[in-house]
C-alpha cells in the first residue's frame, strides 16, 4: 500500500484504495476526510453517468465504517435493493469502472453476484436482504464456519411483507445477524404507514435519546471504570428502556436493538459496530441518515434526486428544486411520456368517487402526482408492499369502489398470487394500470417488464389491452374503469405517440389495421402488440405488409384476425414481453387447432436476462429494433415469396 499521510491533508486517500483491506489499514482520524473525498468523486461519477444519487449519498459513512469493521467479503454485506451502493463499488475495486455504470458492458447500478465477490448477493428488488443474510448466516452456522452476515435495509424497504418474514424467523432461530437499518424516511417517496410512525418514536423519544446520551457523557469521564462499564452500557440501557416502557417492535421479534444513532457521525458508526461485531445473536442497528446528504439540491429535494440523468453538479446546485427535472433544467417541455399520458387520463376520473388509487411507493413514478394533489383522500399509497396494494384494492372492489392500481411490471412480479387468488378468482374489477411494461434499459434484468403479458394470459377473468398510442391507453383505461371484470393496460417506458392513425376498430376491445397492404395475397400481414406497434410501422415503411394494432392481448379479437391471416402469404406477430409463453404462442397454437397453417414467425423477448444498457442496445440485442425487424421481415418475405 502506499504512504498514508500522518494527518488528513489534500491527498485524495482514495487513490490509496483498491480493495477493502486497504481502508481497514487507514488510521481512524483519516475516515472523515476519505468520506468527504468519497462523496465528492460519487456526485462527479454520477454527474456523468446518470443513476441512484440521494440514497448513495446517504450512506457514505455507513458504507465505510461497514467495511472498516467488517472483514469484507469473507463478512457478508448484503445491500437491499443496491440502488445505494456505489460507494460500496467505489471502495470494491470498481472505482474505475464507475464511468461505464449502468451502460452496455459497464457495471450494474444493483448490486450483482457476477460482478464481484463483494457483491455475495444480488438485488435490485426491495426486501430481500435480511432473508438473503439470514440464510448466510445459517449456512455458516451448519459448515462451522465464523464469519458475519450484515443486512443493510432502508427504512421504506422494511414496509414489505418479506423483511418481517425474515426478521420474525431470524429472531426465532437467534441467527448470529445484524441488521443495520438505514433510516431517512424515505424510500423513493416520503415514507408512510405505522412502521414508519413507530420509526418516528424511537428517532425522537427524549428518553432513549437522554439515556443514550447521557450514558456516553458519564462514561467518558469514569476513566478505566467507563471503559469496563462501556461494554455492558448497552445491556443498562435497554434494561431502562424496558422499565420506562420504551421499547421497539425489534425487540419484541428477538433482536437485540441498538440505536437509533447518528449515521453520519463516522468515528461514532465505527465504535459501534466494533462493539457489535464482538456480539452474537440477531441484532439490530437503528441508523439514522439523510438522503442526498452534501449535495444541496439533492437534500431539498430527495425524490427528484432519487434517480438522475446526466447533469453538471457546478450549475444544478444553483437551480431552485421545482425547476430542476432529472438533475437538468428543462428549457423546453419535455415530449409526453407514457406515464404522463396515464396521468392526464387520471386527472380525468377526479369527479368520480368511486374511482381510488393504490400504488406501492411510487406517486411520482406512476404518474399520480397531480390526482394526489387534488383527491388526497381517494389516493393510497401502501409503501413497499406490492401483495397488499393488490389485495387491498380487491377489498376496496368488493365494496362498490373503483379501484386503479398503479404499479410497475416488475413489481406487479411480487404478487400475481394476490391477482389470481383475490382479483381474478372472484372477478372484481380492478383496473391495473401497468408501467415500464417490457425493457426499461439501464435498469437492466431487475427491472424488466418481461414477464406480464405470459403471466396474465394464463389467468382467467382477466384482460389485457396493449395500446400503442396515447389515444389507444385512453380508450383502454376508459374501458377498463367501467369493466365488471379485472382489466390489466401496460405500457412501456418513454415517449408515447398521441395517435398513429389507421382504421377504426370493430369493437372496443376490437384489433386496428395501421395500414393495409395492396395486394394481401403477395405480402406479410405483421401484427404488433403495443410498443412495438410503432416500430413495426417504421420497419416494413419499404416492404409489402399489413400492419395490425393487435390493441388487446386477451382477448384476441379473432373474428377480425383469421380472415387476415388467411388472405396473406405470412403472418408475424410481435410483442415486448417472453416469447416462451407469449401471446404470439398462444396464437399460433390456437391457429394450428383450427388447422390454419400459415408460415408464421414469432419475434419476442428470448429466454434469458437482457443485460443493463439503453433501450435501443436492449432492444437491438432481441431484434426488436427498427433496423432487426426490417431485416427479419425482408428475410421471410423472400422465404415465402420466392422471385
Amino acid at each position: 500500500m502506499s504512504h498514508v499521510p500522518n494527518e488528513p491533508t489534500d491527498f485524495n486517500l482514495l487513490d490509496l484504495i483498491d480493495q477493502p483491506a486497504d481502508l481497514r489499514r487507514l488510521p481512524k482520524r483519516h475516515l472523515v476526510q476519505l468520506a468527504a473525498q468519497l462523496r465528492a468523486e460519487l456526485i462527479e461519477r454520477v454527474a456523468q453517468t446518470g443513476g441512484h444519487l440521494a440514497a448513495n449519498l446517504g450512506v457514505i459513512e455507513l458504507t465505510i465504517a461497514l467495511h472498516y469493521v467488517f472483514n469484507t467479503p469473507d463478512d457478508r454485506l448484503i445491500w437491499d435493493v443496491g440502488h445505494q451502493s456505489y460507494g460500496h463499488k467505489m471502495l470494491t475495486g470498481r472505482r474505475e469502472a464507475m464511468s461505464g455504470l449502468r451502460m452496455r458492458d459497464g457495471i450494474s447500478g444493483f448490486t450483482r453476484r457476477a460482478e464481484s465477490d463483494f457483491d455475495p448477493f444480488g438485488t435490485g428488488h426491495s426486501s430481500t436482504s435480511i432473508s438473503a443474510a439470514l440464510g448466510m448466516a445459517v449456512a455458516a452456522k451448519l459448515r462451522g464456519e465464523d464469519h458475519h452476515a450484515v443486512a443493510v435495509i432502508g427504512d421504506g424497504a422494511l414496509t414489505a411483507g418479506q423483511a418481517f418474514e425474515a426478521l420474525n424467523h431470524a429472531g426465532d432461530m437467534k441467527a448470529n445477524l445484524l441488521v443495520v437499518l438505514n433510516d431517512n424516511e424515505m424510500s423513493i417517496s416520503r415514507n408512510v404507514g405505522a412502521l414508519n410512525q413507530h420509526l418516528t418514536r424511537l428517532r425522537s423519544n427524549p428518553v432513549v435519546n437522554k439515556l443514550r446520551q447521557g450514558g456516553q457523557n458519564l462514561l467518558s469521564q469514569t476513566g478505566p471504570l467507563g471503559e469496563i462499564l462501556n461494554t455492558t452500557r448497552v445491556g443498562l440501557r435497554d434494561g431502562m428502556k424496558h422499565l420506562l416502557g420504551v421499547t421497539s417492535l425489534f425487540e419484541e421479534l428477538g433482536f437485540a436493538y441498538f440505536g437509533p444513532i447518528d449515521g453520519h457521525d463516522l468515528p461514532l458508526l465505527v465504535d459501534t459496530l466494533e462493539n457489535l461485531r464482538r456480539q452474537t445473536g440477531p441484532r439490530l442497528l437503528h441508523v439514522v441518515t439523510q438522503k442526498g446528504r452534501g449535495f444541496n439540491p439533492a437534500e431539498l429535494d430527495p425524490v427528484r434526486y432519487h434517480g438522475v440523468g446526466k447533469f453538471d453538479p457546478k450549475k444544478v446546485i444553483k437551480l431552485e428544486p421545482q425547476s430542476v427535472s432529472q438533475g437538468t433544467a428543462q428549457k423546453t417541455p419535455p415530449p409526453k411520456t407514457w406515464t404522463m399520458a396515464f396521468g392526464d387520463w387520471l386527472d380525468t376520473q377526479g369527479s368520480d368517487p368511486s374511482v381510488v388509487v393504490i400504488t406501492p411507493a411510487m406517486i411520482e413514478g406512476s404518474g399520480l402526482a397531480g390526482f394526489v394533489a387534488r383527491h388526497p383522500q381517494r389516493c393510497f399509497d401502501v409503501g413497499i408492499a406490492e401483495q397488499h396494494a393488490v389485495t387491498f384494492a380487491g377489498g376496496l372492489a368488493a365494496e362498490g369502489m373503483r379501484p386503479v392500481v398503479a404499479i410497475y411490471s416488475t413489481f406487479l412480479q411480487r404478487a400475481w398470487d394476490q391477482v389470481i387468488h383475490d382479483i381474478a378468482l372472484q372477478n372484481l374489477p380492478v383496473l391495473f394500470a401497468v408501467d415500464r411494461a417490457g425493457l426499461v434499459g439501464p435498469d437492466g434484468a431487475t427491472h424488466a417488464g418481461s414477464f406480464d403479458l405470459a403471466f396474465g394470459q394464463a389467468v382467467p377473468n382477466l384482460k389485457i389491452a396493449v395500446p400503442a398510442d396515447a389515444a389507444d391507453l385512453h380508450a383502454a383505461l376508459d374501458w377498463g374503469i367501467a369493466a365488471d371484470s379485472p382489466v390489466l393496460v401496460r405500457y412501456p417506458r418513454g415517449e408515447c405517440p398521441a395517435d398513429l392513425g389507421g382504421e377504426a376498430a370493430r369493437t372496443p376491445l376490437g384489433l386496428r389495421v395501421r395500414r393495409r397492404a395492396d395486394e394481401p395475397r403477395r405480402s406479410l400481414l405483421v401484427i404488433a402488440l403495443g410498443s412495438k406497434v410503432q416500430t413495426a410501422l417504421k420497419a416494413s415503411a419499404d416492404l409489402a405488409a399489413t400492419v395490425v394494432d393487435l390493441r388487446w392481448a386477451k382477448p384476441v379479437d379473432w373474428p377480425a384476425l383469421l380472415p387476415l391471416i388467411e388472405e396473406h402469404a405470412a403472418w408475424m406477430i410481435i410483442e415486448e414481453g417472453s416469447k416462451l409463453g407469449g401471446i404470439g404462442a398462444s396464437m399460433i397454437a390456437h391457429t394450428t387447432e383450427l388447422g390454419l397453417f400459415k408460415p408464421v414467425k414469432h419475434m419476442a423477448l428470448p429466454d434469458t436476462f437482457i443485460e443493463h444498457g439503453t433501450r435501443g442496445e436492449c432492444l437491438a440485442d432481441c431484434g426488436l429494433d427498427e433496423r432487426s425487424l426490417n431485416s427479419t421481415m425482408s428475410d421471410f418475405l423472400r422465404q415465402v415469396l420466392p422471385a
